[in-house]
């Protein structure tokens, strides 16, 4: 008993040790999608501005592929010393715990959070020649068609795809999903006609919708996007509705509770300068600051609630 109590001791000491000197070397963000793709951008934006506050380097690992399981699995099963962080997506967290049979990783038990970094929501757009001005004209118009609009989107089990099913559940309507494997070329093909519809994060579209190429129907967030104060939520039609992507930074469970404060304080700090708000905005990422750890654990487990729900509603069965 005296030795497991003196080896116990001694482990508390070298992690006391690890967390009082932390960083003395650089700091790895695995990233589970490819380099230039917009997590790598922001990963990258920010990696910038904190290496300048704790004085260590920042690499960031693209290990891209296998719907994101490749990345998150490797960040999994990274040192928790302090060194090895996750800058993860929903997906990878959440919607894949019902889409796959089995993962290599379990989010709320190789993971522990760190830092909330920014959400993003979605804005429904149309081809701007289709005669609807808001959402009640897109269902009715939608419900007079044979199989409802063609619908851009990128798989029928991936995001856009699995929303697009809900809402037409939500919405009493349907609507014909097209995939896509390139996003963009989903979204031109909205833009010519191909396609009448599609729902995708403000930063992939927001150009397009100021030249008039689409028009703005409603967005995904609780509230109304400041870039697009005058168009509806579609919670504002139906209750309840609200669906985010989002940025947090995560650490391989086990790494010492002072590294994990020490880096959300950084974080926090630097989410909240106005220009790094500045740039966050014009990638259409809100962000108000870190958020405390019981904030992100309640937040996952809501959004791994929330995710558990649209997949049973739209009937997609676990692979």
């Amino acid at each position: 008993m005296n030795r497991a109590l003196f080896a116990l001791a001694a482990c508390l000491m070298t992690l006391t040790a690890q967390a009082q000197t932390w960083p003395d070397r650089p700091i790895r963000f695995v990233v589970s999608q490819a380099g230039g793709s917009g997590p790598d951008i922001i990963a990258r934006f920010l990696a910038e501005r904190l290496q300048r506050n704790l004085g260590q380097s920042i690499v960031i690992d693209n290990k891209p592929g296998g719907v994101n399981v490749i990345g998150t699995q490797a960040a999994a099963r990274s040192a928790p010393d302090g060194y090895n962080f996750f800058f993860a997506t929903s997906a990878p967290l959440t919607l894949n715990l019902f889409l796959f049979k089995s993962l290599p990783y379990d989010p709320l038990k190789d993971f522990t959070p760190v830092a909330m970094i920014a959400k993003s929501g979605f804005i429904l757009v149309t081809n701007s020649k289709l005669p609807v001005r808001n959402l009640a004209e897109l269902i009715a118009l939608s419900k007079s068609q044979p199989g409802g609009l063609p619908m851009a989107i990128d798989g029928p089990r991936f995001l856009t795809g699995i929303m697009t099913a809900y809402m037409g559940k939500v919405m009493g309507t349907q609507f014909i999903p097209v995939a896509y494997n390139n996003v963009m070329q989903g979204v031109q093909d909205t833009v010519g006609g191909t396609t009448q519809v599609t729902i995708q994060p403000p930063a992939v579209i927001d150009g397009l919708i100021k030249r008039g190429d689409l028009r703005p129907i409603a967005v995904s967030t609780a509230n109304r996007y400041p870039s697009y104060p005058d168009v509806p939520t579609l919670g504002e039609s139906f209750p309840g509705f609200e669906v985010v992507g989002w940025f947090m930074l995560m650490a391989p469970t086990g790494v010492p509770a002072e590294i994990v404060q020490r880096m959300n304080r950084e974080l926090d700090r630097i989410l909240k300068e106005p220009e790094v708000q500045k740039k966050l905005s014009e990638f259409s990422f809100l962000t108000d600051g870190a958020r405390t750890q019981p904030e992100l654990n309640q937040f996952l487990r809501s959004e791994i609630d929330l995710w558990g729900k649209i997949v049973k509603t739209v009937g997609l069965e676990a692979e």
